[in-house]
């Protein structure tokens, strides 16, 4: 029998998380590149050790095989649960793990008193079906913005 556990992810855990990380966008859809460990590292302890961290894993038979990493955030509507990265280990996506996982986040927040859970992703990737499967939906108001200071790909 397997045994599924929600914890609250540590600086203990980065190694796994990191390694969970580069299993989950090494591959399609995404093909992120995260060959350079030191770079891989650098980032989980930039989205995960920040003011009001707050990380969630699953752990199956003591593996960490989900993970959520963000932050909470004070916004005028309420205070929220901000999620940079969730994703779940190859192995075990399409059986219903995220689902469930993302039902044991959004009760842990509940119980925290949060008002909700913010969060981006790309419209032309599975995440997005994911994310509505799973109740959340578009801000139509909002919208992501990004402009490279890079010499080389100015016009």
């Amino acid at each position: 029998m397997n045994e599924e556990k929600i914890i609250i992810l540590d600086d203990s855990y980065l190694p796994q998380m990191a390694e969970l990380y580069r299993e989950a966008f090494g591959g399609e859809p995404w093909n992120d590149d995260w060959s350079d460990t030191n770079q891989l590292m650098e980032y989980m302890k930039d989205i995960s050790k920040g003011y009001n961290a707050l990380n969630y894993g699953l752990l199956i038979d003591g593996r960490l095989v989900c993970m959520s990493v963000g932050k909470i955030s004070h916004w005028w509507e309420g205070t929220n649960y901000n999620i940079e990265e969730l994703c779940v280990s190859p192995a075990y996506q399409g059986q219903g793990l995220g689902s469930k996982f993302m039902g044991m986040i959004e009760e842990c927040i509940r119980e925290k008193g949060l008002a909700g859970i913010f969060l981006q992703t790309d419209k032309d990737k599975p995440s997005y079906r994911f994310y509505h499967k799973n109740g959340f939906k578009d801000l139509d108001a909002h919208i992501s913005l990004y402009k490279s200071v890079r010499t080389a790909e100015r016009p």
